[in-house]
């Protein structure tokens, strides 16, 4: 058998990277009592202050309506408000409640925890090449379309 080229070992660590932080936010999200898509967007929108539903829908490369969907959800939870927006009354864009900044801030102390830990794991002198290499995976992907 031939040794896995470049391509199809990238493809595999990718694959257990997913596979890892799949779980990881599996679990936050159903600590947080909410789905991962909802999770995504209470970060977005609690980094952002104010988004539309179609500018969080690019941001999480989703479809309007799954986006829709998610923030109706957390509407009715009083995590999120929905309120006209101010220089166009036709659209209307999504903020967190006061009990949404609440989770949000949680949200993202328990996750600047967590990658605090998994950071230490590393070595040292190995850190920023990790960073790096991050950098330009992601750039990679971001010009790449799949399937």
């Amino acid at each position: 058998m031939n040794p896995p080229t470049q391509a199809a070992a990238l493809r595999e660590l990718l694959r257990a990277l997913i596979r890892k932080l799949g779980l990881l936010d599996r679990s936050e999200a159903l600590c947080c009592d909410m789905t991962l898509s909802q999770c995504n967007a209470l970060i977005e929108i609690g980094r952002a202050g104010v988004l539309s539903v179609n500018q969080l829908a690019d941001r999480l490369d989703l479809d309007k309506s799954t986006v829709s969907r998610s923030s109706d959800r957390l509407v009715v939870d009083g995590l999120l408000l929905r309120e006209e927006d101010p220089t166009d009354r036709r659209y209307v864009v999504l903020k967190l409640s006061d009990k949404g900044k609440q989770s949000y801030l949680n949200l993202e102390q328990r996750m600047a925890s967590y990658f605090e830990d998994v950071i230490a794991e590393i070595d040292p002198a190995e850190r920023d090449q990790v960073l790096k290499s991050l950098q330009i995976l992601a750039s990679a992907l971001k010009s790449k379309e799949c399937c």
